[in-house]
């Protein structure tokens, strides 16, 4: 943050403010100090509402917004743990069917249960969800 405010890049000072502020929200309104994997959890919150939201101003034709929440989310992901390939996600899923013995569709909340933790930050889960269901139904 202090990088930020001496170099005067607002865009990005805003941003981190904003990221603390998220944090600080959790705080109060739990009242708990938030460890590393909660923290990662809110940075991952933040950047998922910046990907829904670029969605839906692509729909709309916003390129102006568009552009800002592009901005906004590349900053988010400098402050989460570096995203997975594809293929280090399926080897993870098929560990985890293999490890927990998921073997249809209703085992699909005890697969995801395992996978969250070592996934959380570092992958899109809607994506993961995704290829569980896919994996589960074949």
């Amino acid at each position: 943050m202090k990088s930020s405010m001496k170099s005067g890049d607002k865009a990005r000072l805003g941003v981190i403010r904003l990221m603390l502020s998220a944090i600080k929200q959790v705080e109060v309104d739990e009242r708990i100090e938030l460890d590393d994997a909660r923290i990662v959890a809110t940075l991952d919150k933040m950047a998922k509402q910046r990907r829904e939201s670029i969605t839906q101003f692509e729909a709309a034709g916003r390129d102006d917004l568009l552009t800002i929440e592009q901005d906004e989310l590349s900053i988010i992901r400098e402050y989460l743990p570096a995203a997975l390939s594809e293929a280090e996600i399926e080897s993870l899923v098929e560990q985890s069917i293999a490890s927990t013995g998921a073997a249809s569709i209703r085992d699909m909340g005890k697969l995801m249960g395992a996978l969250k933790p070592q996934l959380q930050g570092r992958a899109d889960m809607g994506k993961v969800s995704q290829l569980v269901k896919s994996r589960l139904s074949a």
